[in-house]
Order: C-alpha cells, then sequence, then structure tokens
C-alpha cells in the first residue's frame, strides 16, 4: 500500500499550534511565525536548541536553591553571558519578531526576547509569566516575598515608581491622570499565550503597512485571523490589503464581513462607501 504524506502548510501548522487555550504551545507557536519569512526553518530544531540553553543553566543551579537564586542566575546567564537585549540599531527590522532570529542574534524586541526567557525562567520552576503593559511587553516573578517585573528589552527589573513613570504618557493620551486613574497592577495583569502571539503578528502587521508591503500584510492576516476568528476588524485590514494588491472580489468579501459583524460604528461609512467603489470596479 502506498502512502502519501503531505506535509501541513505553515499555516496549516500554526492552526493545529493554537487550537486550544489549555495546552497552548507558547515558544513553538511564537517559532513558527518566521516560517512564512523563512519556509525551510526547523522549528524543532529551534526548540531543542531553547531546551540546550535550559539544560545548561540547570546544571548550575543547586536543586534546593530558592526562587530569588534562581532568578538572579538566570538573569545573569541570559542578559549578560548571552548577551540577550533589544535592538536599538535596527527596532523594525521583521526579523526582531522571529524567535529563531533573535536566538542567533541574541537581538530583538521586548516580546520576542521575553518569549524566550519566560521559556527558560518557567522551565526552571519559577512562576513567570508575560505582561501586556501598554507599548513595551514585560515579564514578571511571583516570589515568596513579592513581585518582580523585568523589562525584557534591557534585563533591568524596575519599581513601581518607574513603572508609573513608563506609563505616564499612555495615561496622558487616554486622559488618565485625575482622580480616576487606573491602578498600576491592572496594567500589570497576566497575558494569555493566544495574547501574547497576536501581539507579535501585530507588530508585524504595523511593520509591513509601514512599508505598503500589502502581500505580507495578508500573510500576517491570515495567522490573525485563525488565532482570533472573531476578531473582525481583521477582516476589515485584510480586506483593506487585498485591495492596494487589485484582489477586488477578496476585498470584498471580508470588508463585508467586517460590516456585516463589527459592532464599531465609527468607520462603518467610509468601509460601506469603499465596498461600493470596489463592486463598481467590477462592473
Amino acid at each position: 500500500m502506498n502512502l502519501s504524506l503531505i506535509a501541513p502548510t505553515p499555516l496549516q501548522y500554526f492552526s493545529a499550534l493554537v487550537q486550544s487555550d489549555a495546552e497552548f504551545p507558547l515558544l513553538e507557536a511564537a517559532v513558527s511565525l518566521a516560517q512564512d519569512e523563512y519556509p525551510h526553518l526547523d522549528v524543532q530544531q529551534v526548540l531543542d536548541e531553547v531546551d540546550q540553553l535550559l539544560e545548561r543553566i540547570q546544571r548550575r543551579i543547586p536543586a534546593d536553591a530558592s526562587a530569588a537564586h534562581k532568578l538572579r542566575m538566570l538573569n545573569q546567564f541570559f542578559f549578560r553571558e548571552l548577551h540577550f537585549r533589544g535592538n536599538v540599531n535596527d527596532y523594525y527590522d521583521p526579523d526582531n519578531s522571529f524567535v529563531s532570529v533573535v536566538l542567533h542574534s541574541r537581538r530583538g524586541i521586548p516580546i520576542s526576547l521575553a518569549v524566550l526567557w519566560l521559556e527558560l525562567a518557567q522551565g526552571l520552576g519559577l512562576a513567570a509569566r508575560g505582561v501586556g503593559f501598554p507599548g513595551h511587553f514585560m515579564v514578571k516573578v511571583n516570589l515568596p516575598n513579592g513581585q518582580v517585573v523585568i523589562d525584557p528589552f534591557t534585563g533591568q527589573s524596575l519599581s513601581r515608581e518607574e513603572l508609573s513613570d513608563r506609563l505616564e504618557p499612555y495615561r496622558r493620551r487616554h486622559g488618565l491622570l485625575d482622580e480616576m486613574d487606573v491602578p498600576l497592577g491592572l496594567y500589570l495583569q497576566v497575558a494569555p499565550s493566544r495574547d501574547i502571539i497576536a501581539r507579535m503578528l501585530r507588530n508585524l502587521k504595523e511593520i509591513h503597512t509601514t512599508r505598503e508591503d500589502w502581500q505580507r500584510v495578508v500573510t500576517v492576516q491570515n495567522r490573525l485571523l485563525v488565532l482570533l476568528p472573531q476578531a473582525w476588524e481583521e477582516y476589515r485590514d485584510r480586506g483593506l490589503a487585498y485591495a492596494e494588491l487589485g484582489h477586488v472580489p477578496l476585498a470584498v468579501q471580508d470588508l463585508e464581513i467586517y460590516l456585516s459583524r463589527s459592532e464599531d460604528m465609527q468607520d462603518m461609512d467610509t468601509i460601506a462607501e469603499r465596498v461600493a467603489a470596489l463592486r463598481r470596479s467590477l462592473m
């Protein structure tokens, strides 16, 4: 009997990874994002390389080490020995979002660095999670004597005062500087793995949109809609990218889905006019 085994496409593989929130493989899903740009990427090899880093740090830490000691050793290893840090010279390079590239270049953006750091921290048994801090992804660790918040871009531990200072521009933009201000703790809520991957994809989407690289925008949108099938604004944005590429029927289809399902009425008239213009172009 002849068996024909067809490898899944990158999007099919990604879809299989992100089906369940209960067993969401954050690192593997993050690594897989690079397959659109690097189709021959061996995801398992990247996972094995991270496992090797974990084994290196595990060998240095006594079995009875405290959580605080593990955290100090991890930060020494990750930031000082391996020299992981933010890519300040080319922050908007798409490669900064690809974990496989960051693993070798040791340069990234906060969220890609955080994904690698979190994998090592959790492998050491630390209660570490990602934090969707406005404008700058963070990580935090719960210790017996309190919580430590770390900027993965620099490795710096941040005090409440420093976090508040970093929030000030965001609060000003959103009118949150009066007595009704949101408590700092609400900005430090744990980011679920699905939200982390969505944020990574939206970073890539913003970069490609700024460059007017519409084909790459569509590719990223395809993943976002697999990840978040009810994120209707992503249908809108994919539809607009299809329109830029001249794929009018696909653009109309996506924009009509947005119009029929979205509850955000602010741009409904504008999008409806765009759909009408696209339909006229087909006549």
